[in-house]
């Protein structure tokens, strides 16, 4: 026998449905909904009413809009007519007329809950002022949207209204991506997130994490994009947000589909796109249509591509969904074009470009597609005049950037028609000019970091002779170019530019990839005949070898997945098998602009040492190294007393570091632990010990950039000082960048872990070269092959081959 329970009074159940929809739990917000409707329905007139609201709420949360506005659909009764009720019916209609894009309808309904509120219920004005404000992102009036937004956020602290001024917050850094104000997107996006999370608010989470993916995806940044849509796509999920987990995942894909991880994205895509169209979500379905079309085009599967954009546009064409309009008038324009119906392509290009709400990205996309298409029709001229306005236009862009960490990644966004552009060139036997243009990818937020006056113009014009420099550095040079199709090498000597193709990326990746697998295994590569240490010798460097002559210098100029390859380990397999560094001595660097300014600055006269390390354990993450001390007293006898200035123990914190003016210094050395940080690049740092009543212990890459410096050389004797991820143009980011940023002209980082048995005794034949007037690039390579000749374990390239020296600054 089940006893007795009292029913529980309807404000009570009225707040707990509040509570849950605001933390996100819509299914049990909706179970007890419906549980109250059946319960007052018959019973009370105003909370049959409430609980109605409530229920449009959760239905217009789910996408669910015609349902929401089925259950909004009578007229409130005359005593209602001025309650908080009228405001909410009348504004959850608005919503769901929006979420149907029928913005005529939300428009009138949105006015009317505003006259409302003003006039009955003006603490209610912010919630109805956030749904105004989306409306407006939605119709593309994003300056109406952003005052808006504005006001709602001043009236909900007016009103001390923490969810409806976490959503403004949310709801501003949404705008402010669409005003492609980047810098401002991602900074207001993080401090919304964080409100929202404080809250609990776990559905504006979802939209929080989403809204920065997309950031993130327009500035370039598609790794971190993935995981903010991945996060975004869970949360929704959790939260039962129908219709806004499966948009999410197209951000997934189209992550996916950037990286050119094509198998994923089109797998998602068709799962998504079954669900969108059980939902009825148009917006949804268009951009899952798209992503198929933009997969099944780039592995030339034309005819599947035509059927994806065709049913696209027969639903925006139907007005069921008007935000992926532009994308599919791209890819009609880009199928038209690969059926070389150029006339027709050519129509659907001008007519994005003439549209005002095309986004920045898109138009240097479709004037680089207009280049396409004047080369098939033979009119090079044209086609080079809208390649470079392609290229003006990303760099107007990417110029707006402020933050160097957002605008490392932004070149990823335009790299392939760089890319595009260096093969049209190449295919008409130019390539000089090819070189030219491949150069202007080059490292671009290093330079603009460090140039000022005479530099800073010598940066924006990129005009560098080559071949007086390979002569002025008396040096080869070897310039890389990882295209998806075509691959190219540049071999620029005193007397010679010479371009060879090279295999696509996908092939040279692949290799690169398995190789660094062996050289970081117990194995030595070399006793093995390792096949991949072969194959990327005679892939990258065989075809260049009669300009190159035996114990030259070479510069290397990486791209793609070469920034984390050590060259010195490839194993040449004539006369007989020996790695590369036996032939050349191997320098790096970021762009032939930067080597050039480079060249004109001679060593130091005065040889003076800051010396950092020896620190103590900020915990059990980064214990004590047992030779870090052997390290530091090695360095320390190559410098007299007067010429040094060391930091060792409890002293070596980041504020004495800062504090001890590093900028005086001609070296600098770091013997410690490193971290690399592959999501957020400028927060790699070096461990030193905690500072005296604090927790900080890490001298952040972001924080080396702030303060300039004139070294000469510096070295970090530390694990991933290169750091663990690259960007296209700018190479590997992490603690070499910073300190090349911050003014430095060489630089020795670690490409992988590095060993503390080993190391101590690299550097002490290192700076033993260096005390006998060896230059770094000579010294280094003689510390290496100290070891690589020795009999002991140490000659595996595990242990000399994870240094490498970085010029050019």
């Amino acid at each position: 026998m089940v006893g007795c329970r009292s029913v529980p009074p309807p404000e009570r159940l009225r707040d707990e449905i509040t509570l849950d929809i605001r933390h996100g739990d819509l299914k049990t917000a909706s179970v007890l909904i419906d549980q109250a409707l059946a319960r007052y329905e018959n019973k009370s007139v105003e909370w049959s009413w409430r609980f109605r609201v409530m229920k449009a709420h959760v239905l217009a949360s789910q996408a669910a809009s015609a349902e929401a506005l089925r259950i909004l659909a009578d007229d409130l009764p005359p005593a209602l007519a001025t309650t908080d009720i009228a405001v909410h019916k009348s504004m959850l209609e608005g919503l769901a007329y929006r979420v149907a894009q029928d913005f005529p309808r939300s428009e009138d309904k949105l006015a009317v809950a505003e006259e409302l509120a003003n006039r009955y219920q003006p603490q209610l004005l912010c919630e109805v002022l956030n749904v105004k404000g989306a409306l407006q992102v939605n119709e593309q009036k994003y300056a109406d949207a952003q005052a808006t937004y504005s006001r709602a956020l001043k009236l909900a602290r007016d009103n001390q209204r923490t969810d409806q001024q976490a959503s403004a917050e949310v709801s501003l850094a949404w705008v402010a991506a669409k005003l492609e104000r980047f810098d401002e997107a991602v900074e207001r996006g993080q401090a919304a997130l964080k409100l929202s999370r404080s809250l609990e608010m776990q559905g504006l989470v979802a939209t929080a994490l989403g809204n920065l993916g997309w950031s993130y995806f327009e500035l370039g940044d598609f790794e971190s994009a993935l995981e903010y849509y991945k996060e975004g796509a869970k949360r929704s999920e959790q939260s039962d947000l129908k219709g806004l987990a499966p948009y999410w995942f197209t951000g997934v894909a189209n992550s996916y589909e950037a990286i050119h991880d094509y198998a994923s994205a089109e797998d998602l895509s068709r799962r998504t796109l079954i669900r969108a169209r059980s939902l009825n979500n148009a917006q949804t379905v268009t951009e899952c249509l798209n992503t198929l079309a933009e997969v099944a085009l780039r592995t030339g599967r034309l005819e599947e591509a035509e059927k994806y954009n065709q049913e696209a546009l027969k639903i925006e064409e139907a007005g069921a969904d008007h935000f992926g309009v532009l994308d599919s008038v791209v890819l009609f324009g880009r199928i038209e074009a690969k059926k070389r119906n150029f006339d027709e392509a050519e129509k659907q290009f001008r007519r994005v470009l003439d549209d005002p709400d095309a986004e920045t990205a898109m138009r240097w996309g479709v004037q680089a597609r207009l280049a396409e298409l004047d080369d098939a029709k033979g009119l090079t001229i044209q086609a080079e005049q809208e390649y470079r306005k392609s290229i003006q236009t990303f760099e107007a862009a990417r110029s707006t950037v402020g933050a160097d960490d957002l605008r490392l990644s932004f070149l990823s966004g335009a790299i392939e028609f760089y890319d595009d552009y260096v093969n049209f060139l190449i295919r008409r036997g130019r390539s000089d000019d090819a070189l030219r243009v491949a150069e202007l990818s080059r490292a671009q937020t290093l330079e603009e970091g460090l140039a000022t006056g005479k530099e800073a113009a010598a940066v924006v014009s990129r005009s560098v002779r080559s071949r007086e420099l390979a002569r002025r550095l008396n040096s080869t040079l070897l310039f890389y170019w990882l295209g998806e199709d075509h691959s190219y090498l540049w071999v620029v000597t005193s007397t010679k530019t010479a371009c060879l193709t090279l295999p696509p990326a996908p092939e040279i990746d692949r290799a690169v990839k398995s190789y660094r697998e062996v050289l970081l295994g117990a194995r030595d590569p070399l006793e093995a005949v390792d096949a991949n240490g072969q194959k990327l010798y005679e892939m990258l460097i065989e075809p260049a070898t009669n300009l190159i002559s035996q114990d030259s210098r070479v510069i290397l100029l990486p791209d793609g997945s070469l920034y984390a390859l050590n060259f010195e380990t490839l194993i040449v397999p004539n006369p007989k098998p020996h790695y590369w560094i036996e032939d050349v001595t191997a320098t790096t660097a970021s762009s032939l602009t930067l080597l050039a300014l480079a060249a004109t600055r001679p060593a130091p006269k005065e040889k003076n040492m800051f010396l950092v390390g020896d620190t103590v354990s900020p915990n059990a993450d980064f214990p004590a190294l047992p030779q870090a001390g052997a390290e530091m007293q090695s360095i320390e006898k190559y410098f007299p007393e007067l010429r040094r200035t060391v930091l060792s123990g409890s002293e070596a914190t980041p504020a004495a570091y800062l504090a001890g003016k590093p900028e005086r210094f001609a070296y600098l050395h770091f013997v410690t632990h490193g971290t690399a940080s592959r999501a957020r690049p400028l927060e790699s740092a070096v461990v030193l010990s905690k500072e005296k009543d604090e927790d900080s212990y890490k001298l952040y890459a972001r924080d080396i950039v702030k303060h300039r410096l004139s070294a000469y050389l510096v070295t970090i004797s530390a694990c991933n000082g290169a750091g663990t991820r690259a960007f296209s143009g700018e190479g590997l980011v992490g603690l070499s960048w910073a300190f090349l940023r911050s003014g430095a002209h060489n630089v020795i980082g670690a490409l992988w872990e590095v060993s503390d048995a080993s190391t101590p005794q690299l550097m002490d034949a290192l700076y033993d070269g260096l005390s006998r007037g060896q230059d770094p690039a000579s010294a280094l390579r003689a510390a290496k092959l100290s070891l690589l000749h020795s009999d002991g374990v140490f000659k595996k390239p595990y242990y000399w081959a994870p240094f490498q020296l970085y010029t050019g600054s």
